[in-house]
């Protein structure tokens, strides 16, 4: 997630091209609107589209995320709301560094710069408007606390589309998926340092990220400049990430898909997603799946549904038809004097279930008439209907009025 500071100073809104009271389908459309256009693999060697590309899916990354959203319209709405009095240096509600301000409810005065010090930004931040005041303030200057700023911090999710036959759906496939994001560099595997080195434990804060310092009546705790409130220090950056762990890549992964997945349904991998910065964990990728439609078959939940042309003759006298399945076919046997319409269940014939087994096929049989009959067929067929009206049968018997 971006640093707190970048949460007012970028719009994701904005950056998405959405109003601020969109709908969370039209995020979702706007961020794949974009993210087709952006992607890098469409824009090979075009570095502002690749900076585009990392600011919208930051943007969808916050945006898509009810929690997420709910804190970072919270901390803009805070700010630009005038909650802290001052001017300067484009901040939303107009703030920035070297100012004293005050709160709106008066008390002693604080400079800005303790909320956004240089180490602030550079920091990063995982909690949006809850992490912005956690371990500021601390009444009288005494307490301990411990550092947000030195946890690690996760990298963002992800999410990629790809598309299934009906069959490879209902039976479950693997697929390999392209994906470029930021990704744990390959020559420090993450650390940020350079290779034969490793990260050490800043000694301006005892690692714990935070300088504290009393002002007044007031205790401040500001990120530590020297570790940029990360708690380490790197003497030897990897020279292929600049120090920070994380390299934008493409890389190629193996997707399973179970069994019975269901069209729109996302699939959560575990630590695939974006890379969080100097061996943090990586955050998940999601993968929606599209499945196209089959001509043949149809679901409901984990049952097949099959419609089955069958002749006049079969539904009166009885048959047995072949049926096809999702891998094979199989005989059903369709009793005398069947109705047009009726559907028959096959037993474990349908999608696999997760928990074992499989759903049922429902085979519905509809009379197929044929297009044309010679001499012999039709001379038949009246013959039929005369019989048919030598037993009395009368199909429309109570229909109507």
């Amino acid at each position: 997630m971006a640093p707190q500071r970048e949460w007012l100073e970028h719009d994701f809104y904005q950056d998405l091209g959405v109003a601020s009271d969109a709908s969370a389908d039209e995020i979702k459309k706007a961020y794949r609107k974009l993210a087709r256009e952006l992607h890098p693999d469409a824009n090979p060697g075009d570095s502002a589209a690749e900076e585009r590309f990392k600011r919208v899916s930051e943007a969808h990354s916050v945006l898509s995320d009810p929690a997420k959203r709910k804190e970072y319209d919270e901390t803009r709405a805070m700010f630009a709301g005038g909650r802290f009095r001052g001017g300067g240096n484009g901040f939303p509600g107009g703030f920035g560094g070297g100012t004293s301000y005050s709160t709106s409810g008066g008390g002693a005065d604080f400079n800005i710069g303790d909320l956004f010090g240089s180490g602030a930004e550079a920091g990063g931040g995982s909690g949006g408007f809850s992490d912005l005041f956690e371990g500021l303030f601390n009444r009288g200057g005494g307490g301990q606390r411990t550092s947000t700023a030195s946890r690690p911090r996760r990298g963002n999710d992800l999410e990629t589309e790809t598309s299934l036959s009906f069959k490879d759906a209902a039976l479950g496939t693997t697929v390999q998926l392209r994906v470029t994001s930021p990704s744990p560099c390959t020559t420090c595997h993450g650390s940020g340092a350079k290779p034969g080195t490793s990260p050490r434990v800043c000694p301006s804060c005892n690692g714990s990220g935070f300088i504290s310092r009393n002002q007044g009546a007031f205790g401040f705790s500001e990120p530590c400049q020297d570790c940029q409130g990360t708690g380490s220090r790197i003497d030897d950056p990897c020279t292929d990430c600049d120090g920070s762990g994380v390299k934008v890549r493409a890389r190629t992964i193996n997707v399973r898909i179970p069994a019975g997945v269901e069209d729109g349904q996302r699939i959560r991998l575990a630590g695939q997603g974006e890379a969080g910065r100097r061996g943090a964990p990586s955050g998940d990728l999601y993968v929606v799946v599209h499945v196209t439609a089959d001509k043949v078959f149809t679901r409901s939940g984990n049952d097949l549904k099959v419609q089955l042309p069958v002749s006049i003759s079969e539904l009166v006298l009885g048959a047995t038809v072949s049926v096809p399945t999702l891998e094979g076919s199989v005989g059903v046997k369709i009793p005398a004097n069947t109705t047009d319409g009726r559907t028959l269940r096959v037993r474990g014939r349908g999608v696999p279930k997760r928990s074992g087994g499989a759903g049922d096929l429902l085979v519905t049989v509809k009379v197929a008439v044929p297009p044309k009959l010679d001499d012999d067929a039709t001379e038949a067929m009246r013959r039929y209907a005369e019989a048919e009206r030598a037993s009395g049968f009368d199909p429309r018997a109570g229909w109507g009025r």
